[in-house]
């Protein structure tokens, strides 16, 4: 089975489990093993359908300077925690090709496998809500219609952007594509890199 497959698959499993109770602080329960590529890709998800609500909280224009202060917090976490994830699922790729002969023409992708991954987990996310509103039996017509054109989209979008991960990944199989990964080296968060935090010491 394709990589991007399995990927998709789990993807839209988290986005169901998480709608069953639908809320951010909700526990995350995941049905697969510690270690697995599989248990990656559903926390993965899991981060990214918490923050996608968080940021729809944030947008209350009614919403409380205390909570939305408190909520900016949980979202640069997410954020952080996030980055961390894909960095550690980017470690999963360069230990599995670790042996993989580099063809001397061999060249460089734009991004890693688990930054492509990354867009493909927010695309479900885009997918799953696309599809609520072109389905909204409250909305007007014209809604539905727009948001069915837009889903359609999204479909055609995720469609290409699986089969550019599995030709991504077998590349890198095949030694024509080598990963190079830089970690992301964010700065904000940094006691010793913001200057803000900096001088609260």
């Amino acid at each position: 089975m394709p990589f991007s497959q399995i990927a998709n698959r789990i993807f839209e499993e988290s986005i169901e489990q998480y709608h069953v109770i639908d809320r951010v602080d909700q526990e995350l329960k995941n049905p697969y093993p510690a270690g697995d590529i599989e248990h990656l890709l559903y926390r993965k998800n899991w981060i990214d359908t918490v923050q996608w609500h968080f940021e729809d909280l944030i947008r209350d224009p009614e919403i409380n300077p205390v909570a939305a202060l408190e909520l900016k917090r949980k979202i640069d976490a997410s954020n952080q925690e996030r980055t961390d994830l894909v960095e550690y699922i980017d470690s999963f790729f360069l230990q599995k090709y670790q042996s993989v002969e580099i063809k001397d023409d061999a060249t460089i992708n734009t991004e890693s496998p688990a930054w492509a991954i990354d867009r493909l987990s927010i695309l479900a996310l885009k997918i799953y809500h696309m599809k609520e509103e072109a389905e909204r039996s409250d909305a007007t017509g014209d809604h539905r219609k727009a948001c069915e054109g837009k889903l359609q989209i999204l479909l055609e979008q995720r469609k290409d952007l699986s089969t550019a991960i599995d030709q991504l990944l077998n590349d890198i199989e095949n030694g024509n594509k080598y990963m190079k990964v830089y970690k992301q080296m964010k700065m904000y968060n940094d006691d010793e890199l913001n200057p803000v935090l900096r001088g609260q010491k």
